[in-house]
Formats: C-alpha cells, sequence, structure tokens
C-alpha cells in the first residue's frame, strides 16, 4: 500500500501572504516545523512551533501561541489568546499574553513577561510533535481522512473564524530574506509578495504573486496567471509551465516548457525537450 506524503511535510504559503520589511504575515495560523529558521518574524491567527525552531523577530499571535522546548526567539512574543512556552525556550524581548500562560523550567525572557489569566509554571506537553507524530500513524495505516480531518480541526477551531489555509514551514526549513530553501514540494498561493529565492523539491506558484528572486527546484515548476518572478527559474531534472500573462525576469533552465498566451520570459531559454506555446483566444478566433 503506497502511504501518502505527510501533510505537513511541506512549504505552503496561502493566498495573499505578504513578506514585509520585518514580518511574514498571513491571515492563518502559523505551523513551523522543528529546527526550522525563520528569519522573519511572523503575525498570524495561532503560532505553534516544534521543537527549537529559531525566529528572527517578534511573534504575534491573535489567537494562541505554543512554543516547544529550546525554541529561540529574537523579539517579543505577543498573543491575543493563551501561551504554552515549552522548557528552556529564550524570547530576546517580553512576553504578552492576554489569557493564561503554561511555562515550562529553564525559560530565559529577557524583558519579563505578564500574563492577564493563570500563570501555571510547569513543563507543556509539545503539541506539535505530538501532532506530527499522531498524523505519521494515521497515515501509516491509511487512514488519510482522520488525518486531514485533524489538520482542519487544529487550524480551523474558531467556526467564527474564516476557513484560511495555513502557513506551513516543514521541517529544518530555511526562511529569510535571502532564501526559502526546503527539501519539500512547495506551494505558493494565489496575490503573494515574497523575497527571497525559493528552492524545493517541486514549486508551484499561484495567480498574481510577486517572487523578488529566483526560482529552483529539482522536478516540476509551475507559475500562475500573471505572476511576477524577478529572477531566474531552474530546474534539474523536471519540466516548467508558465502560465498566461505570467513573466519570468532572468532566464529559464528546464527539460521541457510550455508557455501560455502572452507569457513573458526576458532571459535566455534552455530546454532539453520540447517548447509548447499557447495560442491567444483571438488567434484561436
Amino acid at each position: 500500500m503506497a502511504i501518502s506524503r505527510d501533510p505537513l511535510d511541506k512549504l505552503v504559503v496561502p493566498d495573499g501572504t505578504e513578506a514585509q520589511e520585518r514580518d511574514l504575515v498571513t491571515d492563518g495560523d502559523v505551523l513551523v516545523g522543528g529546527r526550522s529558521t525563520v528569519e522573519f518574524g511572523v503575525r498570524g491567527r495561532n503560532v505553534l512551533a516544534g521543537e527549537a525552531a529559531e525566529f528572527g523577530g517578534a511573534i504575534e499571535a491573535d489567537g494562541d501561541c505554543r512554543l516547544d522546548m529550546w525554541c529561540d526567539v529574537t523579539d517579543n512574543v505577543l498573543v491575543g489568546q493563551d501561551a504554552y512556552i515549552g522548557e528552556r525556550v529564550h524570547i530576546g524581548g517580553e512576553l504578552k499574553v492576554a489569557g493564561d500562560l503554561d511555562i515550562g523550567d529553564d525559560v530565559e525572557i529577557e524583558n519579563g513577561f505578564e500574563a492577564n489569566g493563570w500563570i501555571v509554571i510547569r513543563n507543556p506537553m509539545p503539541t506539535i510533535v505530538f501532532l506530527f507524530v499522531y498524523l505519521k500513524h494515521l497515515l501509516l495505516i491509511g487512514e488519510e481522512d482522520a488525518a486531514q480531518q485533524l489538520i482542519s480541526k487544529l487550524v480551523d477551531e474558531d467556526d467564527d473564524e474564516p476557513d484560511t489555509e495555513p502557513l506551513i514551514i516543514p521541517r529544518n526549513a530555511t526562511v529569510g530574506d535571502d532564501a526559502w530553501r526546503v527539501s519539500t514540494p512547495a506551494t505558493i498561493g494565489s496575490d503573494c509578495r515574497l523575497h527571497g529565492n525559493v528552492r524545493a523539491e517541486t514549486i508551484d506558484v499561484g495567480p498574481d504573486c510577486n517572487i523578488f528572486g529566483s526560482l529552483r527546484a529539482r522536478d516540476d515548476v509551475t507559475v500562475g496567471d500573471g505572476s511576477r518572478i524577478h529572477g531566474d527559474l531552474t530546474t534539474r531534472d523536471g519540466d516548467v509551465t508558465i502560465e498566461r500573462d505570467a513573466r519570468i525576469l532572468g532566464d529559464v533552465s528546464c527539460e521541457n516548457l510550455e508557455l501560455g498566451p502572452d507569457a513573458e520570459i526576458d532571459g535566455t531559454i534552455r530546454a532539453d525537450g520540447e517548447i509548447t506555446m499557447g495560442t491567444t483566444d483571438r488567434d484561436v478566433e
């Protein structure tokens, strides 16, 4: 029996995500795998980070925030509801929690903390680690629907909140102004504005995005309608699809290339296989 990929074992950038001057901003939840480095601060609904994740800026969570053991946050952590801070977490600024605070041993908060609700000092359960393990177990026994329901419940606990896809950064990833490096597939939604070169197994960019960097993948790459890539597009063994009105401001190197109507490539095209060019509606008529 084939085993499906772990739903969290990929980079997912939801619609409308922006890499602003200091922060990575999204309307939904933020899930960060263990031992990942996020050179930005993050702003989202609920923020959950696995063991030894690092953040180069502040964390602002409208809902809950859970940081597992050994996490490091350079700046402040501001939480709109409850916070769960694992043992040996380091916070370089202050911790402010509107609700309850559950905090582990040997936590270092350089500028102090305050909570409006209960404060409990103990070692909170590392929920993000439990989630990864439980999801893998469900997939191993073939319970794919149950795994998907678990993800849906996690990221949409409040029925009053919009059904927004979470920002998912997989384990051992590096995300920053210079590069977004993952060893997994990468999916970027529509209307996103990102800085940095994207490096992934496969890359799927949605419509109307602006990516100020290059794309490099081992396998297939797709660039959606009207998107702009301000750099080169390279794949080692895969095909490239550039959809209608998309533009690549650098070179393209791939196996096979499919160009949609009015798609543009400013640089050099290197394709070992076929190049297919779409026609406009006017040409068809």
